[in-house]
């Protein structure tokens, strides 16, 4: 794909969502070399300038090149879209599986497609997001990758298509020793929920999900079903559904609080053409197909196995960014003097190559925390017979589907992240403890070790 993007094509490109680090753009314009493409353009903070090149061709730090020392094209990486793509390739794949991962193409750009695609697309950007970040100007390239909403080939070349857009989180409760006594409680509550209090005290959230990571990768059927359920109904930012590529449920970039009556009525509408059932359960079978999928397909277990590299929880992990760094430790300068032989002390005695490696899995570990796994659904043809795709059938309607997982979103992780996520830890900790002293206190708690037996109803009845 020999070409260089100019102003004029930046018509062609759509508005489909953006995260932290990149916004995405779906391709609507007739090239065949870009028909059934998506383009991920990389952000910089509002008033925030593009990372200076200096003599050193590599876009990583030093230390991060000591740290992916065992990637050497990614140490020699000159760009951040490369070092992006070369990640996702050759770390990320061999550990989700390339069947399932796509680390795309860098297409050079020049500037005046960049400005023309910031103009275009500032209106269908959520204004949270506008006020944050903007499109990097400085960037040469972008990376093209195939639309994974679709099937290969175009829409609608083998039937409709519809695809679901799930951000997993975490799946699994840590057990680490360096996790403080004071913080047990994230042995009994996930950190998606625990973050979702600190979400709906600071109002980036008017309800709490229902959603709860670890039904859906529990591998219990029933488990799953119930999961999928619970995005449908609080969608937020971690469930979207998408029919030939147009979004049909969820947000652009910020997601929505509640599928309602109303947003209901219209995806069950939608679906009449491909779940030929009663009026007011096509939703309900649409449900069980995605939990049949995500059940039968096992990818969940990868990924599990990918998160559980953080086997040290970032209270552990943190010490060895220190000693990466060369620095002295922030944390343990910050803990009280009357404890200063504390469990984690024995991470700044460690040899470097262990610290290097805690620190990396942490790192391979947050990008798989947060990236996103997109299933596409095709109905078989009558008598269709040696298709390459996996299929699933779905009882409640006697019908037999084709369908794809591929895993989005694989972002390297910047080693400087590592005391973001400390202090987030911290900020979400302190906020899910004070509203559950606060139930305790309210008499909705008879003793502190209800503390231990949290679930979704004690923390959906928290107040501020």
């Amino acid at each position: 794909m020999e070409v260089k993007l100019e102003q004029k094509d930046a018509a062609d490109w759509s508005y489909r969502g953006e995260g932290a680090a990149n916004i995405v753009l779906a391709y609507t314009g007739s090239s065949p070399s870009f028909i059934g493409k998506v383009m991920r353009i990389t952000k910089k903070a509002r008033n925030g300038s593009s990372p200076k090149r200096d003599s050193n061709p590599s876009v990583l730090t030093e230390q991060e090149r000591l740290l992916w020392r065992d990637v050497e094209e990614l140490v020699a990486s000159p760009t951040k879209e490369i070092a992006e793509q070369i990640y996702t390739q050759l770390v990320m794949s061999p550990l989700l599986g390339s069947k399932h991962v796509d680390a795309g193409m860098r297409v050079p750009v020049k500037r005046d497609f960049l400005e023309c695609v910031e103009k275009n697309v500032i209106k269908q950007r959520p204004a949270w997001r506008v006020d944050v970040s903007v499109v990097d100007l400085e960037r040469d390239s972008v990376i093209i990758m195939s639309d994974h909403s679709l099937f290969p080939g175009g829409v609608l070349k083998d039937g409709p298509c519809i695809s679901v857009e799930i951000k997993p989180k975490c799946g699994f409760l840590p057990s680490s020793k360096f996790i403080d006594e004071r913080n047990f409680v994230k042995r009994s509550a996930t950190r998606f929920q625990m973050h979702q209090v600190l979400k709906l005290r600071e109002q980036e959230i008017s309800e709490l999900s229902e959603y709860d990571p670890l039904d859906l990768f529990s591998g219990s059927k029933e488990r799953i079903h119930k999961a999928i359920k619970d995005l449908y109904t609080t969608p937020q930012n971690n469930f979207r559904v998408f029919l030939n590529g147009s979004l049909i449920l969820g947000g652009l970039g910020g997601g929505i609080k509640r599928t309602d009556a109303v947003a209901g009525k219209a995806f069950e509408d939608i679906l009449e053409g491909i779940i030929p059932a009663e009026n007011g359960l096509r939703t309900t079978s649409f449900i069980q197909l995605v939990a049949e999928a995500v059940y039968c397909s096992r990818v969940l277990d990868g990924l599990l196995e990918v998160q559980k590299l953080d086997n040290f929880d970032i209270e552990g992990a943190i010490h060895a960014y220190y000693n990466v760094v060369c620095q002295p430790c922030a944390v343990c300068q910050q803990l009280d003097e009357a404890r200063p032989l504390h469990r984690c002390s024995s991470l700044h005695s460690i040899h470097i190559v262990e610290s290097l490696k805690i620190v990396r899995d942490y790192l391979i570990a947050a990008t798989a925390k947060d990236c996103s796994l997109m299933i596409s659904f095709r109905p078989t043809k009558d008598g269709a017979i040696g298709s390459p795709y996996n299929h699933v059938y779905l009882q409640s309607t006697n019908q037999s589907f084709n369908y794809k997982v591929n895993f989005i979103d694989l972002d390297l992780k910047p080693l400087k992240k590592m005391v973001d996520y400390y202090e987030l830890d911290k900020k979400i900790l302190n906020c899910f403890i004070q509203m559950l002293e606060m139930e305790h206190n309210d008499g909705n708690a008879k003793t502190i070790d209800a503390i231990e037996t949290i679930n979704i109803k004690t923390i959906k009845d928290c107040k501020f």
